[in-house]
This record gives structure tokens, sequence and C-alpha cells, in this order.
């Protein structure tokens, strides 16, 4: 009887572990959509709609009359314009020391971003590149266009 308790005790710890590690994954949310726009996850297109939860090393992606706005959880705001291909490709954040590590991939399109709390805290924090440069984010709002 010991061995089945602990057994089942294993498996219901398992269980709660499983659905709290993606609620751990999220960080930001879509704010706003306008026209076309998806959220790439794992070769996946999902619709963006207001709510939707992203994850690091989502791609969110824009049809040519499509915007997605952003809130991530350092504060941090992205605006992406039409026909866009943005990658969140690294996202970690302390909510305590609000330090943390940001990497956005702009492959096409206009991003603007509005700085959050891991710029904020360490100014080498965050980065963005493009196919061309690395831009290490000094101010706290700016615009990147990549044709």
């Amino acid at each position: 009887m010991g061995r089945s308790f602990t057994a089942a005790k294993a498996a219901a710890v398992g269980f709660m572990l499983a659905v709290a590690i993606p609620a751990l994954a999220d960080v930001g949310t879509v704010k706003r959509v306008v026209g076309t726009a998806s959220v790439s996850r794992d070769k996946v297109l999902i619709p963006a709609q207001p709510g939707t939860r992203l994850e690091a090393g989502d791609v969110l992606v824009t049809g040519k009359d499509g915007r997605i706005a952003v809130t991530f959880v350092d504060d941090s705001r992205f605006s992406v314009g039409p026909n866009s291909r943005v990658a969140v490709s690294k996202f970690e954040f302390d909510s305590t020391t609000h330090k943390g590590s940001f990497v956005t991939h702009v492959e096409r399109g206009t991003l603007a971003i509005v700085s959050g709390q891991i710029a904020h805290e360490n100014p080498k924090g965050m980065t963005v590149q493009t196919p061309t440069s690395i831009l290490g984010v000094r101010g706290t709002r700016f615009v990147v266009t990549v044709k």
C-alpha cells in the first residue's frame, strides 16, 4: 500500500508540474490586432487575437493589412506593422530584480518598441537583430524597418 500511495503522489506532482510549466513560459500578451495577423509557434500558425499569450521563440507575422500590439511582462511594448515577421528569439526576466535578457529578430517589416524594465535595468539586456545589423537598445522608444 505504501508504494502505490507514493506512485500516486508522484503522478499527481508530475501532472501539476506539466500543467504549471506552460504558464511560466508566458512572456507577453497580444493587446490589439488589426487585419491579418498570426503567431507562429513551433511551425504552427495561431491566429493572433487580444489575449493571445506569447512564449520565447514565437514569431509575430502580419499580412499587408495587419498590425499587432504586444505588452511583455517587463512592460516592454511592441507595435508590429504590416508585412512583418518579428521573432521573439529570447526572453528571460526576473520580476524581483528586473534583470533579464531580451533578443528580438526583425526578419522583415516594421517594429516600433517602447523598452521596459530589462533595458532600463541593463542597457545591454535588450537587442534587436536584423538581417544586416544588431542594435543595442539604449533609448526608450525607437522604430526598426527592414525591407
